[in-house]
């Protein structure tokens, strides 16, 4: 298998998979949706609230926003030392009081340790009127997204097959046509096939050949090569993500081979 990186930064990746099967790039890709791990916030306490929203209200916001994550400082609660009683190896403490006029955004939320300050500092949570305030401590742990929405790190990672798309030689003047019928920069005719400009819009080209029935082109793909794309919503860089994605993909296939030695 050969893995090209075609971009890893930020919260953004794109990898180019090749001699592997479909059923590879799906587990990991189940992984980062389900199990990766990812701070969020699960406990809230509100001491006053006279803002226009429901402590429930305030309390789902909450916890929807992306928390800085290192994995190397952090575990689950329930496997720390301190037995659940939320110590800083698994809780991450947040405080926020405003009482000012205007909108409360996530940056509002002040952390216990600088590290872990909020990034996306202008998700708005509410907008207090004159009088109005705001105050709150919350807890935020490590999750999974397979117990809860909130924990899922990775937002719509997807793969597609590289695809080979032919024309009929002996047809090359309906080919033409067709093209011209096309949104623009969708394919471009070279020698007898014709090449996307970009993957993702594939599905397009495709209803267009199903709408005028194009028996004239002819889309291969191949499964063995893929551009595998995804994104974080900010807890964990696109970098980070991946890596961990495939150390418990990793862990997962030491621990199925275990227990196919036993069946021996």
């Amino acid at each position: 298998m050969k893995v090209k990186t075609i971009e890893l930064k930020g919260n953004k990746g794109v990898l180019k998979i090749e001699g592997t099967d479909v059923y590879f790039v799906n587990a990991l890709r189940r992984v980062m949706l389900s199990e990766l791990p990812k701070l969020a916030i699960d406990e809230v306490i509100i001491y006053d609230n006279t803002s226009p929203l429901f402590d429930e209200i305030i309390a789902h916001r909450l916890g929807l926003i992306p928390i800085p994550t290192d994995l190397r400082l952090l575990t689950f609660r329930k496997d720390c030392k301190c037995k659940g009683k939320g110590c800083p190896s698994c809780t991450v403490r947040y405080t926020l009081s405003k009482e000012e006029e205007g909108i409360v955004y996530s940056g509002d939320l002040q952390p216990e340790h600088e590290s872990f300050a909020i990034k996306e500092d202008k998700i708005p949570i509410a907008e207090l009127a004159k009088g109005q305030r705001i105050i709150l401590e919350v807890e935020a742990v490590l999750g999974m997204a397979r117990d809860h929405a909130k924990w899922q790190t990775v937002l719509a990672p997807t793969y597609m097959m590289d695809v080979s798309i032919e024309v009929d030689k002996k047809r090359m003047e309906e080919v033409k046509d067709f093209i011209k019928e096309l949104p623009k920069d969708i394919v471009e005719l070279k020698a007898n096939k014709l090449e996307m400009k970009y993957i993702t819009k594939l599905p397009v080209l495709e209803s267009y050949i199903d709408k005028v029935k194009a028996d004239f082109i002819t889309i291969k793909r191949d499964s063995s090569t893929m551009t595998f794309s995804f994104e974080t919503d900010g807890s964990l860089s696109a970098k980070d993500a991946l890596k961990e994605s495939i150390n418990i993909l990793t862990k997962k296939y030491d621990e199925f081979g275990k227990l196919l030695k036993k069946l021996k």
